[in-house]
């Protein structure tokens, strides 16, 4: 296990080797002194040994040719469980072991003719945590205000952790296409629709939704599923369960701290449903509730639990969600190997740590000097050029969004004034900020009590490009780089440059806070989906060259990003939900089915289908596919000519897309840096603006390293 330590005692990094806790998901332990003869292997399917929650694991036991089934006993400390157990296929048994004591239980299952087999599974509350590390303080419930699919709320919670009681309720889809509460489970609506899996199970369309509370969240499942049939069973799926899991995944950020969340990205989804999906999603699955990477990944893992134990094992999980949602795809896919298969990352960005903050920080930065510390010294074209941006106005726009590292910006509605942070009134408050929402990530700065911060703009030579292109002049260059300044503790401007701790720069790296590529994401196949939005008249965030920033760093990883397909389109004209769905089922069914023995990366390459490929659309109703690979650039391809790949500030500095360099290391001012003449003077008012030196983008980063492993834990017990 990989232990985190909050900063009040200093963040320590424990490696007591990652790939143990991967051979536990599929071998046994046996009992010393046995003899060498088959022995009965026991594996969790619900969940990894040691994520275990709720008090109840689905347990896979299988038995030797040399041992009968029916002769397997299966205890827990002690206590005989062989009741639960059902034959499970060929020479195994299956079941969901119950009333699980908090902390390690010690499964074993005997049979005459076969040694024994034991596994170690480490129970947590269902209230959470299990890797996450201690629950954030103060916590708002949200269960009053949450809409079911009926319509209804879940009342008033049950406890300080937000908990409801677990409801089952059941909708129908009509003939005329809308979704209802089913009012009697004895009987079938004359507009009951029909529904066709995509095993070719023709049922009628009646969903199952269960609603609960797992890990401060709220949970919802939905699975096509007939009350008058037999209730749900892992061990015999139902005709309406294709066997395939849709995680959802929602967006925002701002304002996601300190609240349970009063929506679920949406389960009630037609594309999904009709085809057969189970689908699922958390409150704490959307980043406008919750901003933290960590604690979304713990959710799913949580949540998906108990869509194992309440149905069975998925052949496979995929991943969908747009803006925060594609940081939760990535991330946990890259961090917390297993959970998905594959995704479907839309308007996405790599992380919101990075990926994201760095270029709202920076916007942040140049609309601060151009509207209030140099007004008029540059012309709107001219500030464009020096943000990169392709709109003039994105430079307010995501100015605005950088509130998010700001405490006192975007407190969520339900969290009492009186609680929130405030310099002069109340300094011990809550600070609504992803900083501070992470702290159990990067520690405290032990002398102000303030999450530890990864974040840098020493040594950047904003409007560097611009200046050689002769869009500014060096006056101009000098000026924004000596005045330009950087954010102080609360994300305030400030006169000098923000400087990075560097504590918070290596642990981004080392527990995959930025992302990195090169865990489980580089086997897992990603469809990113995009609609363009650079060119937004008001300016937007979801700019397009973020999907690069993830293909590079696939590429610095991996050596290769051939998992990864980029598919572009305008106003939702183009590609579809269904379609890419439809790929992304037939891709992972062929990895599963295919039985070669060569690295993962070549499964993927041999089966993804055939005409699933790099691609942008032409604008407009009739879109017109353009295969073709995906590059960066301007008016370089047909569809950077319909799509331009525009830049942000630090690439206009030198940086390059994939924007992995927290804090650049530097080197002295180089005169072969400009492409315009310089004078002694000008030299002069450089190298003392950049008294420590440039960035050297040829370098690593200052801290920058790979990841300490996957299925990190924060835990601080």
């Amino acid at each position: 296990m990989v232990s985190f330590r909050r900063a009040a005692r200093p963040v320590e990094l424990v490696l007591v080797g990652t790939a143990f806790m991967g051979v536990l998901i599929g071998a046994s332990a046996t009992p010393a002194g046995s003899q060498e003869r088959e022995k009965l292997q026991v594996t969790a399917v619900s969940s990894r040994p040691g994520t275990v929650s709720g008090d109840d694991a689905l347990i896979r036991v299988e038995v030797p040719a040399s041992a009968a089934a029916d002769g397997v006993r299966v205890e827990v400390a002690g206590r005989d469980v062989t009741s639960s157990f059902r034959p499970f296929g060929d020479h195994a048994l299956m079941g969901v072991v119950k009333e699980l004591s908090k902390g390690d239980n010690t499964l074993t299952a005997r049979a005459p003719g076969a040694d024994a087999g034991q596994l170690t599974l480490k129970n947590h509350p269902i209230t959470g945590p299990i890797f996450s590390g201690p629950h954030e303080q103060p916590f708002v419930c949200d269960t009053a205000e949450f809409k079911t699919v009926t319509g209804g709320t879940l009342g008033q919670p049950l406890d300080k952790d937000c908990s409801v009681t677990t409801r089952v309720d059941y909708m129908y889809r009509t003939t005329a296409g809308k979704f209802v509460p089913l009012p009697d489970e004895n009987a079938r609506p004359a507009d009951l629709a029909t529904a066709t899996t995509s095993a070719g199970n023709k049922v009628p369309y009646i969903v199952r939704v269960e609603t609960g509370t797992i890990n401060r969240g709220i949970y919802e499942t939905a699975v096509l599923h007939d009350p008058q049939s037999a209730a749900p069973d892992p061990l015999q799926r139902g005709p309406g369960w294709n066997g395939r899991l849709v995680y959802g995944f929602g967006g925002g950020c701002n304002g996601g701290w300190y609240v349970q969340g009063r929506n679920t990205v949406g389960i009630m989804n037609d594309t999904y449903l009709s085809k057969g999906y189970g689908v699922a999603s958390s409150t704490l699955n959307v980043f406008g509730n919750n901003c933290n990477d960590v604690l979304a990944a713990e959710t799913m893992s949580m949540v998906k639990e108990r869509f194992v134990e309440t149905y069975g094992e998925p052949a496979f999980t995929i991943g969908n969600g747009c803006s925060g949602g594609s940081y939760q795809t990535h991330q946990i896919a890259d961090n917390y190997p297993g959970l998905l298969d594959g995704i479907l990352s839309g308007c996405s960005f790599p992380d919101v740590g990075f990926g994201t903050i760095q270029t709202l920080s920076d916007a942040q930065l140049l609309n601060h000097y151009f509207k209030e510390v140099a007004p008029d010294a540059f012309t709107e074209e001219q500030q464009r050029a020096v943000s990169g941006f392709g709109k003039w106005e994105s430079i307010g726009s995501l100015a605005r969004a950088a509130g998010r590292i700001d405490p006192t910006v975007y407190c969520p509605a339900q969290l009492p004034a009186g609680q929130r942070y405030n310099p002069q009134n109340n300094p011990d408050g809550a600070r609504c900020d992803v900083y501070s929402h992470t702290v159990n990530v990067y520690g405290e700065v032990p002398e102000t009590g303030k999450a530890r911060r990864p974040l840098d703009n020493t040594g950047i030579q904003y409007g560097l490009e611009a200046l050689n292109k002769g869009t500014i002049d060096m006056a101009q260059f000098i000026d924004l780089n000596r005045r330009i300044g950087g954010l102080d503790d609360d994300a305030k401007p400030a006169a000098g440059r923000t400087v990075a701790d560097l504590k918070a720069v290596r642990l981004a790296y080392r527990t995959g806070r930025m992302l990195n590529g090169g865990g489980g994401l580089a086997d897992v196949p990603i469809i990113d989906y995009r609609d363009y939005t650079d060119d937004a008249a008001t300016g937007d965030m979801h700019m397009r060259f973020h999907s690069f920033s993830t293909r590079a760093r696939l590429d610095k990883a991996n050596g290769t990003h051939a998992n990864q397909i980029m598919l572009t389109r305008s106003s939702g004209h183009g590609f579809t939900l269904a379609g890419m769905l439809s790929d992304m089922d037939q891709w992972l069914t062929g990895i599963k089915a295919d039985s070669g023995d060569e690295a993962p990366i070549e499964k993927i390459v041999r089966n993804k289908p055939q005409g699933l490929t790099d691609a942008c659309w032409t604008r407009g109703i009739g879109a017109k596919k353009i295969e073709e690979p995906q590059v960066e650039g301007i008016d370089n391809t047909e569809c950077n000519t319909l799509y331009p790949v525009w830049t942000s500030p630090r690439m206009v500095a030198g940086a390059d897309v994939a924007n992995d360099v927290v804090k650049c290391r530097k080197r002295p001012v180089d005169r072969s840096d400009y492409r315009v003449p310089v004078t002694e003077g000008e030299f002069k008012d450089l190298t003392a603006i950049f008294r420590d030196g440039v960035c050297d983008w040829s370098r690593p980063g200052a801290g920058q390293q790979g990841l300490a492993g996957t299925w990190l834990s924060f835990d601080q017990s």
